[in-house]
């Protein structure tokens, strides 16, 4: 039963850390990157659609993200969706292909995304620690069905002990984003 529990628990909280991976991976840190479109839909005949799917996405230099639709009817709709986007980036549009340009960060705008990211972690660590607090919770109530103190003892220390291991790749994950923005 406990083994059960705490397969699970490693479960959720590595599902907690991949959410936030790919959280961090939508910020953007001055360099083009496809990965910033992927929240991006558009209405195309009726369905929501994502980018990726009516249209090729690259990046040809490190500044600058072209995108080519499948279906050229289709390019007017991209730069709708895009430009009431929250990105911070003008589509500019030749008739067939569109160009955005990635800005360089300010100074200032590294420290308000540094500040960004601070949130997102602490979100992810405020989830692994209440995944955290239901183990242990279900792991307690095993006592009262014939569970012994001393393996009740070891289950919630094997509990602590693995979410301070995912709490630490949090904060690697925190540490290598930083870096990657302030470079």
């Amino acid at each position: 039963m406990v083994d059960q529990i705490y397969n699970n628990m490693k479960s959720q909280m590595q599902k907690t850390i991949t959410h936030y991976q790919n959280e961090l991976l939508k910020i953007r840190t001055g360099r083009a990157s496809t990965v910033m479109l992927d929240s991006i839909n558009i209405d195309y005949y009726g369905s929501m659609q994502p980018l990726k799917n009516i249209a090729h996405v690259s990046v040809p230099e490190s500044q600058l993200i072209v995108i080519t639709p499948f279906d050229p009817s289709s390019l007017e709709m991209i730069e709708t969706a895009i430009s009431s986007s929250n990105l911070g980036m003008n589509p500019n549009s030749d008739g067939s292909i569109i160009r955005l340009n990635v800005p360089s960060l300010t100074e200032e705008r590294r420290k308000d995304i540094i500040k960004h990211i601070h949130k997102i972690i602490e979100e992810a660590r405020i989830s692994i620690r209440n995944v955290r607090r239901d183990v242990n919770e279900k792991i307690k109530k095993l006592k009262d069905e014939g569970a012994s103190e001393d393996n009740i003892k070891r289950a919630l220390d094997n509990v602590q002990e693995s979410t301070n291991d995912f709490i630490n790749q949090l904060n690697q994950m925190s540490e290598a984003k930083e870096k990657e923005i302030l470079n």
